[in-house]
């Protein structure tokens, strides 16, 4: 199981999208985690995915997690298809709860009250097909699941004995 888990290719247009992929989730999971990059950190995002939004604490957390690990995950390749699969629900989630009400464009002329689902679905279809296809080349799942290339090779009998 945990092979079919870590399998994949060695695919670089995969390591490209892995990567684009990663640093976006990263870089919003460290906005709610750590209050990186002008966010509100784990206290403030708390309070307002609690507070306003009225998501369960729990969830609140695995939301946060989701972004910010699974980021990482896929920054490095480690277990993609889990690493995508957490900030795919997360999308899903936000545009079920939110977005869907401003259509599907974003907000680029600032007319709107809230920002369309049209990235989310981008970043939808980038988790599912991380997700189907796995990291791809220079990721650690990549590493894992090759076979050895080093064999060791038996010492003989002359070579241990001592003269």
């Amino acid at each position: 199981m945990f092979r079919k888990l870590i399998a994949t290719d060695n695919d670089f247009a995969t390591t490209i999208l892995r990567l684009a992929l990663g640093v976006i989730f990263f870089a919003h999971g460290a906005q709610k985690a750590l209050g990186w990059f002008g966010g509100y950190g784990f206290t403030g995002t708390m309070g307002y995915f609690t507070g306003v939004l009225h998501i369960p604490p729990a969830f609140a957390v695995l939301a946060i997690a989701a972004e910010f690990l699974g980021g990482l995950g896929l920054i490095f390749g480690l277990l993609t298809r889990i690493a995508a699969f957490g900030p795919f629900c997360n999308m899903i989630v936000a545009v079920a709860m939110i977005h869907h009400n401003f259509g599907f464009f974003m907000n680029w002329t600032g007319t709107q009250k809230g920002e369309g689902y049209e990235y989310h679905l981008l970043l939808l279809s980038a988790s599912a097909f991380l997700m189907i296809r796995g990291a791809g080349a220079v990721s650690i799942d990549r590493l894992l699941s090759s076979p050895a290339k080093v064999t060791v090779q038996p010492r003989s009998e002359e070579s241990t004995q001592v003269a």
